[in-house]
């Protein structure tokens, strides 16, 4: 065949390949949670559709983070009145670096629970009138009824595609951390306070007695919150939609698949269920040649390297006060540092510090030059970290960041600074000094690496052939226990207990009275004779 033949036939190959890949694909109906959530969920949507996947997205027409137009889903608008974004999230946060700020006394932490409270509780109020709006959309509903889904995708963070799938009669798939107030680990798999932890507690699996009585308090707290503040919300949506005798609770423990974004490297051993498939890290990659610029300032770094400093999604600026001691440290590191920072720049800003709108985190961190981290915590943040084998000084202010970071200083590859003493006596520069002097930093990110890379499958590939196999096989009820149908005292077998319990007194008040009435018997006899 001649060369050009080749080349045809290649091209018809091509054609063919992708169009059959089209036709066996399956159709994905994603209900995301925005901010840092989305970010993790778009990346996985994006492998999805490089498989031959087609995914509808559904979003506000107030949607923070989730674009209209896009190359790899197609969006379903659903308009609403108020949404989770900068203008709910801005004041919240300020309140809680304010309270942050003012000390670990018992009333900064009372005031630091009563305000994540009250931004929960909002929170799920949005998401619940969100549900509400598409449940009475009948035009909607019909839609997506229409187009005949093969399952739906979720971030259980927020409730309102939990019942959605309910409503579609779908099976259903989390990429899950967190659910509606909680862990996800705490409602799908035994999870014994002695060694696990609760979020917020900031203790590891290693609890003295003290720490253990703290652990159940923590416990109670969320307990209570999702007893009483938010089951409540998506309760009345059900009540209203699917009648009485469907359960929230049951609807949320019941997805088929949870495909949980840690692994056993970062995450403290702890029991598990057959429907949780591990996926930490699934979004990091190898690094990729950064834009010229920032390639020209890091090179200029020489032998000291580069730090960068990132709060996350939510939090692009810090005070003032707190950016100029920040500023004044990093002037006097001989390391270049690249700091995403949008508010004023700091009066104390060195020569050696480049301020950006935004930094290809994963491509820097995956540099050879780079030194060190000074990250928030958030999730994805912490496992790029470890997937790159960078050190971190941690600056956790709110939710499961400081939880996030103490997995890592545990394995001893951060530092974990408190928001209330940062800039005092120099703690941020003391605590950058000591993780970027001290080799066993990162050592031990470096051996966390290893062991994080060392798998028979990459979490992508892991997370992409279990979505496939619900699609493939109309859910996965096989791996799916039965348990959270059960009342609390069936599940501990408390009513078990206390019949073993109550046979055993019948039995021993059984043969006391036998052995009674026989030595009555006896008694009177005696008398008789004498």
């Amino acid at each position: 065949m001649p060369p050009h033949g080749n080349v045809t036939f290649l091209l018809l190959f091509s054609v063919v390949f992708v169009l059959w890949r089209i036709c066996h694909g399956g159709k994905i109906l994603v209900v995301p949670a925005e901010g840092s959530h989305w970010v993790n969920m778009d990346i996985l949507i994006k492998a999805l559709h490089s498989r031959g996947h087609s995914v509808d997205v559904i979003r506000t027409n107030k949607s923070w983070y989730i674009k209209d137009d896009s190359l790899h889903y197609k969006t379903i608008t659903v308009p609403v009145t108020e949404a989770f974004n900068h203008e709910f999230v801005n004041p919240i946060l300020k309140r809680m670096i304010a309270i942050g700020r003012g000390g670990s006394s018992l009333l900064s932490f009372a005031n630091l629970q009563v305000e994540i409270s009250n931004a929960i509780i909002n929170v799920h109020r949005i998401m619940c009138k969100m549900a509400t709006d598409m449940f009475e959309d009948k035009d909607l509903m019909n839609i997506l009824k229409e187009r005949e889904y093969d399952l739906v995708l979720i971030d259980p963070a927020w409730g309102a595609g939990i019942m959605l799938a309910h409503a579609l009669k779908l099976p259903l798939v989390y990429n899950v951390r967190w659910i509606t107030g909680a862990e996800g680990h705490l409602v799908v798999a035994p999870s014994p306070l002695s060694h696990i932890p609760i979020t917020g507690s900031r203790l590891s699996d290693k609890m003295t007695f003290i720490e253990r009585v703290k652990n159940l308090m923590f416990f109670v707290i969320w307990k209570a919150q999702d007893v009483f503040l938010i089951d409540p919300q998506y309760q009345a949506v059900c009540d209203k939609f699917f009648g009485p005798e469907v359960r929230y609770s049951d609807l949320l423990k019941g997805a088929d698949l949870w495909l949980m974004r840690v692994d056993f490297v970062f995450e403290f051993p702890r029991p598990t269920m057959p429907n949780v498939v591990y996926m930490g890290g699934f979004q990091c990659k190898p690094a990729e040649p950064l834009p010229e610029h920032l390639e020209e300032f890091v090179q200029s770094s020489g032998e000291h390297g580069v730090i960068i400093m990132s709060m996350g999604t939510f939090v692009s600026e810090l005070p003032a006060d707190m950016t100029n001691e920040m500023a004044a440290a990093f002037a006097r590191l001989p390391q270049k540092v690249i700091w995403r920072h949008t508010g004023d720049r700091p009066a104390s800003l060195g020569n050696n510090t480049l301020l950006v709108d935004w930094m290809p985190q994963n491509d820097l961190l995956g540099h050879p030059k780079m030194k060190l981290f000074v990250a928030h915590g958030g999730t994805n943040s912490v496992q790029e970290a470890l997937y790159h084998g960078v050190p971190v000084v941690g600056l956790p202010l709110f939710f499961d960041q400081y939880d996030n970071l103490l997995r890592l200083k545990e394995r001893g590859g951060a530092k974990i600074l408190s928001i209330a003493t940062v800039d005092k006596d120099d703690n941020f520069l003391k605590a950058i000094q000591e993780v970027l002097n001290e080799p066993s930093y990162r050592m031990n990110m470096q051996r966390l690496s290893r062991l994080h890379r060392d798998t028979p499958m990459k979490p992508m590939d892991t997370a992409l052939f279990w979505i496939e196999f619900v699609m493939r096989h109309k859910g996965a009820a096989h791996l799916r226990t039965e348990s959270y149908r059960l009342p609390w005292y069936s599940y501990h077998s408390v009513d078990v207990v206390l019949f073993l319990a109550g046979a055993v007194l019948l039995v021993l008040c059984t043969i006391f009275l036998l052995i009674r009435c026989l030595y009555t018997t006896m008694c009177k006899h005696k008398a008789k004779r004498d």
